[in-house]
């Protein structure tokens, strides 16, 4: 499978930005579909994750701000970010797994495949 995220950019505090991350290679309905994010200087974190069945999770600082889906036709997964604050600035990586239980889908070290990272950056 690789992965090809874009979406990222420049954004005041409260703008909104879509993320894209296009899956090519092995059939793409089979993967848990997630986003992680990593700041300068900090450990790559969690932020949502959608699994084939269609059921999301996020991480509690994105919760009610951030959306999840993908598209299986496009095997496309997106991640619709609103409310942006500033520590939201990161690069933003789109990462797929075959197998993971639910215990482990906040892990990085559970995905078998990874994106290249797009850049997002919320000014104040």
């Amino acid at each position: 499978v690789q992965l090809q995220a874009s979406g990222g950019g420049l954004v005041q505090a409260g703008g909104s930005l879509r993320l894209s991350c296009a899956a090519s290679g092995r059939t793409f309905s089979a993967n848990t579909m997630g986003w992680f994010r990593q700041a300068p200087g900090k450990e790559r974190e969690f932020v949502a994750a959608v699994r084939s069945s269609g059921n999301t999770y996020y991480a509690d600082s994105v919760k009610g701000r951030f959306t999840i889906s993908r598209d299986n036709t496009k095997n496309t997964v997106y991640l619709q970010m609103n409310s942006l604050k500033p520590e939201d600035t990161a690069t933003y990586y789109c990462a797929a797994a075959w197998s993971i239980v639910l215990s482990e889908i906040r892990n990085y070290e559970q995905y078998d495949y990874w994106g290249q990272g797009t850049q997002v950056t919320v000014s104040s």
